[in-house]
Order: C-alpha cells, then structure tokens, then sequence
C-alpha cells in the first residue's frame, strides 16, 4: 500500500514539474488587444509550467519577464519590482529553458539579431525561446500603467505608453519567436523583454543596439494554450484580424 502511494505521488508531482520542449501559454494576444486585463493565472502557478518567459500583470501593471525560475514585475515607471507570487496574469507564455544552442552576436541591432537567428534556425513553424545577454550601446523599452475598467483596447494605451532608453547597460533579454500560424494567439516574430543585470530597469524591446554579447536558444516543439475558465472571452470577436493594432502595440 505504501509504494502505491508512494508512487501516486511522484506522478503527481511529476504533472507539475515543467515539461522540457514545451510552451505554456495563458490566454491569447488577440484578447489583450481587446481589453482583457483581468488576470487569470497566478505567478505562483506561471513557475509551474517553466522558469523563463514573457507577459503581463492583472489590470495590465507593468511588463513580465522570468528568467531563472523568478518573475520581474516592470512597472510604467521603468523600474523592476517583485511581484506578489498570488499576482495573476491576464497574459503570459513561459517554458522551461533548456538551450539547444547557442551562439555570439557582435554589432547587431533588433532587425540584424533577428535575421541571423533566422538564418541559423530557418524552420519558421517551430516555437524558439531565446535569450541574449551582454552589452547593448542602446537599448530602447516601454512598459504600460495599470487601468481602469471600463479598459480601453491595448492600441489606446500604447499610445501614452511611457518609453525608455538606456546607453551601454548589461543585462538579458528573454523572449520566443512565434511561428505565423499561430497569429492572433500569440505575437508571431520575435517578442522580447529585458532585465538589466542589476534588477533595476527593464521593459519591452522597442528596439537595441548590441554591442558584443551571447545568444542561447531552446527549440520548443509543444504549445500548451490555457484558456480563462469562465466566459471572459464570450462576447469577443476574436475572428478579427488585428495585425495592424498588434504592429502598433509592439513597435
């Protein structure tokens, strides 16, 4: 009896540990756009699924990043916070980071860096995590402020998002590039955040300049899409192309 217990636990367990290869992500990008800002999952639950990602905050507090198991809270300020572990999330995607390779980058900026991982990782159907540390000349992010219901569309409160811009600060950037087919349930391309090395400053990549610094990059061949449990989405139409609104949120 007690190996029979013994052994339930370990696949229970073994159910909450991170799985290698796979993406978690909490709702969808086209429902942020929309003003879906309630969080729905918590921190302490995101750290279930892996220890490196993206997203946000409940009400839309701020820029999420995760990187070695601990989550960053980059509030509208430019300044780095640690989150509550009950804080949930209306939007995330995190995975267990595991890199497959990795590689230098010298000189490069956003577009270039984004080229060369192209050129190295061609199949653009496959999920990347991706990770660069090192010492950016220029380093241009935005974070957003917490809003008020009723909450206006994302394309409204990019427009007095507050921007950042930093010149030669170290720290990592954490992000995945998302295949096309899956538009409208994740930003597709490249979708990066940053941490200064020092925990002090961060934000969504606007744009940078890289100076000299390291790139890692874990293949993720499973997505993990967790839905809100009860009818946030209902009376969204989520069959509509919001392209152009995402390009403005994102650049």
């Amino acid at each position: 009896m007690k190996k029979l217990v013994i052994v339930f636990a370990f696949f229970l367990l073994a159910g909450c540990l991170p799985q290698a290869n796979r993406i978690t992500q909490t709702s969808t990008i086209d429902a942020l756009l929309s003003g879906i800002y309630d969080g729905q999952t918590s921190c302490r639950q995101m750290l279930t699924y892996g220890d490196f990602g993206i997203g946000t905050f409940d009400k839309l507090d701020g820029e999420m990043a995760i990187l070695n198991g601990k989550i960053y809270q980059i509030k509208s300020d430019g300044k780095v916070y640690a989150p509550s572990s009950d804080i949930k999330t209306p939007f995330a995607t995190v995975c267990k980071f595991i890199p497959d390779s990795q590689f230098e980058l010298k000189t490069v900026n956003f577009k270039t860096a984004e080229s060369i991982i192209d050129e190295k990782f061609p199949n653009q159907n496959q999920f990347l995590a991706i990770k660069i540390t090192g010492t950016f000349k220029h380093i241009k992010l935005r974070s957003v402020p917490a809003q008020k219901k009723p909450y206006p569309p994302l394309v409204e409160v990019s427009k007095t998002q507050p921007v950042f811009e930093m010149n030669d600060v170290f720290g990592t950037i954490v992000g995945f590039r998302t295949p096309p087919f899956a538009k409208g349930v994740n930003v597709t391309g490249c979708h990066f955040h940053f941490l200064s090395k020092d925990f002090t400053q961060g934000g969504h990549v606007l744009d940078f300049k890289l100076a000299d610094g390291n790139c890692q990059i874990d293949k993720c061949n499973e997505w993990l899409l967790i839905l809100p449990k009860n009818d946030l989405l209902q009376n969204i139409d989520l069959s509509k192309d919001k392209t152009t609104e995402l390009r403005k949120v994102e650049k």
